[in-house]
């Protein structure tokens, strides 16, 4: 490999890892899924690079299997009896500064700090006709949950091969009701701010647990990459990663929360006939499992999504790449009800020391 490919490289593994925080969502997947092992150590050149990206995911439209669905249907479940919540929208915006070290060609270490700011609305478990007076509304930012990962790619002497391993740790504030419903457990969990909800003592006032800042989780990430030039100008990736709880603080009786575990696929090109602008194009699919426990949305959460996800980086000065990506969901078959993005969107800025 050249050196402006292996710096170019590394960018977009920054890119990638940047642009997914770590996220409790009521969505089969965090928003945002590229791949965070596409590029990640394929720059074999020992030093620094610090990033920061912001990341904006818009959850408005509901969807059930692989359709669309109104919220007046949703709605129709409750007029039946039913006890279902009619969510509005969900709008995440997250800044996440991320450190990555190259010790030797071997081994790459890589630290993700996101900051969150999240809003979201809710209809509740209202009925038709649905009125802007039944909205109840909340609003929240703060520290999300940290990543590290550490990426080893000596099996192959080429070192377009390596395997990964990361943690999850649990910073965020996370929690919701207790076991009889009269307090909290967590930590600092945020409650509705306005409308009906809002209204109610609490705890029978706090945000979905799914919703929170962070999860409450310490997860285990599990990770192996390939890459291969494929012509002269484009280089190729495949990627596969599993990440899990194995600790979770919410664990009383009636009171516990586990996230779902969730499995990435990802493959993509990159266009590197320039060495100071190279275009990329993944394709992400992700599978999460529903949510577990007495204060988890054990319907509403889980599923399969699939995403064409182009990009591009840029080499502004020796040191300084700046980088985008758009991701467009093509496929989806999610379980209960739940919203979902149209499209997601990431920029951001790398430099290496």
């Amino acid at each position: 490999m050249k050196p402006h490919q292996r710096r170019m490289i590394g960018a977009f593994a920054l890119v990638a890892v940047a642009a997914c925080p770590t996220a409790a969502l009521a969505c089969a997947t965090c928003g945002c899924s590229l791949s965070t092992d596409a590029a990640m150590g394929y720059s074999a050149e020992p030093g620094w690079r610090a990033s920061l990206q912001f990341d904006f995911i818009n959850q408005n439209p509901l969807r059930t299997g692989t359709s669309s669905i109104s919220a007046s249907q949703v709605a129709a479940i409750n007029d039946a009896g039913g006890d279902q919540e009619v969510e509005k929208q969900t709008i995440n915006r997250y800044t996440t500064f991320g450190l990555n070290y190259i010790s030797s060609p071997e081994w790459n270490f890589n630290l993700q700090i996101p900051y969150t700011d999240r809003s979201h609305s809710t209809y509740g478990s209202a009925g038709n006709p649905l009125m802007a007076d039944l909205v109840s509304r909340s609003s929240d930012s703060g520290l999300g949950d940290i990543k590290f990962i550490t990426s080893y790619q000596g099996l192959l002497p080429t070192r377009n091969f390596g395997i990964q391993l990361g943690v999850v740790l649990p910073t965020g504030n996370y929690g919701g009701p207790n076991a009889d419903g009269t307090g909290v457990v967590g930590h600092k969990p945020v409650a509705f701010n306005n409308g009906p909800i809002s209204q109610n003592a609490s705890p029978d006032n706090l945000l979905d647990t799914s919703l929170q800042l962070g999860a409450g989780a310490t997860d285990v990430i599990l990770g192996t990459y390939y890459y291969q030039p494929v012509s002269q100008d484009f280089d190729a990736f495949v990627n596969a990663q599993f990440q899990a709880a194995v600790l979770h603080k919410l664990d009383q009786a009636g009171a516990d929360f586990r996230p779902g575990n969730s499995s990435t696929l990802s493959f993509g090109l990159r266009y590197e006939a320039s060495p100071t602008v190279v275009p990329q194009l993944q394709v992400n699919v992700t599978h999460k499992s529903k949510d577990q426990g007495a204060l988890a949305d054990t319907v509403s959460t889980g599923g399969t999504v699939a995403y064409l996800s182009p990009g591009i980086g840029a080499s502004v000065l020796h040191n300084l790449q700046v980088f985008a990506f758009v991701q467009v969901p093509v496929y989806s078959r999610l379980t209960g009800y739940q919203l979902f993005p149209r499209w997601t969107a990431t920029a951001g800025v790398s430099y290496a020391f």
